[in-house]
């Protein structure tokens, strides 16, 4: 039987399987901070005060704040797994790296704070260093790229099970034998630019005015949008691949394998996405820089991806030209 057949057991394999390990993949990095954050609060119990130390002034890292043991437990196993909880509903392949990034972050935190109350005989005594987020942003950035590798793992869905017959009447271009084309535009997002400058002025705002934490929740927020407040949005032989003009990542690429369409319309990015950046919804995600003319992918699982740039007629004929010579017959000649 051709492999490309529709219900035959190679094609079912990956779609059965691929968003479970997805979602393991994603959960395990909290669950093991979680986990690693426990076992020291109960390895160090005789040797941590009761209560710990939990937040600090900028500059002289002097105490302001205080939990107690079991409760720090209770925070830090519980924000860890709540926050695992959400990666784990919210998801894709694309996006793993980020997943494990926030862990590591986070759970360096935890931990580091955990170990600046060891042996503390008064918790008024203990200090933390700014050099903590520096720390703490370096595992983070390791995690990171544990999580993209990772991210292999995970084989892409199965978008030519479903059928991704493209529609009669769906725009095309005349490509003429032997011919290639490609089409490219970048495109970017005035309110994102704004909202993250605003960001990370806040940021550093709230170091003067002695809520560092406030900082590394700024710059988690602000980097990741200003990495998509320009994006470049290429249709090419290899499908469709939306990429930061500033960093490699975040990318976002869609095989012609997996498409099963492409048209051009008016998206409202509040009203339909709620907000700027990228979104996910059900059954739809995209990278929404505004409200406006948008390229929207139709997968083979019947899940959208919409892109908002100009001149999206001409990217989704073409991406329907090149999807449709790509896709293998769905009568499985041989």
């Amino acid at each position: 039987m051709n492999p490309a057949v529709p219900g035959s057991r190679a094609t079912s394999r990956p779609k059965l399987h691929a968003p479970l390990r997805l979602r393991v993949l994603t959960a395990l990095p909290f669950v093991l901070a979680a986990a690693l954050c426990l076992v020291l609060i109960a390895v160090w119990a005789d040797r941590l005060p009761d209560p710990l130390a939990t937040h600090f002034t900028v500059g002289t890292g002097a105490p302001d704040d205080y939990t107690g043991r079991t409760a720090f437990a209770a925070v830090c196993a519980g924000t860890l797994l709540v926050l695992g909880a959400a990666w784990t509903v919210f998801t894709q392949r694309g996006a793993l790296w980020g997943a494990w990034l926030t862990a590591g972050l986070l759970g360096t935190l935890f931990v580091l704070l955990v170990r600046d109350n060891l042996d503390a005989a008064d918790p008024a005594d203990v200090r933390s260093p700014l050099s903590n987020l520096a720390v703490a942003l370096a595992v983070g950035a390791v995690l990171a790229l544990a999580g993209h590798a990772l991210s292999r793992l995970v084989p892409p869905e199965d978008a030519t099970a479903n059928g991704t017959d493209i529609e009669p009447d769906a725009p095309r271009l005349d490509l003429g034998a032997g011919e290639v084309a490609g089409w490219s535009r970048a495109t970017a997002s005035a309110p994102l630019t704004a909202l993250g400058l605003l960001l990370l002025a806040a940021g550093v705002l709230a170091v003067f005015l002695g809520a560092w934490p406030l900082l590394l929740v700024a710059v988690a927020i602000a980097v990741p949008g200003l990495a998509l407040a320009r994006v470049r949005v290429t249709v090419d032989r290899h499908g469709l691949t939306v990429r930061s003009t500033l960093v490699p990542r975040p990318r976002v690429h869609v095989p012609l394998a997996e498409i099963a369409g492409a048209d051009a319309r008016d998206v409202r990015a509040m009203g339909e996405f709620g907000g700027w950046g990228y979104r996910i919804r059900a059954r739809r995600t995209g990278v929404i820089l505004r409200s406006g003319e948008a390229l929207v992918v139709r997968r083979g699982n019947g899940r959208e991806f919409a892109v908002t740039v100009p001149d999206a007629r001409t990217a989704a004929a073409l991406l329907n030209t090149l999807a449709e010579n790509t896709h293998p017959d769905p009568r499985g000649k041989l």
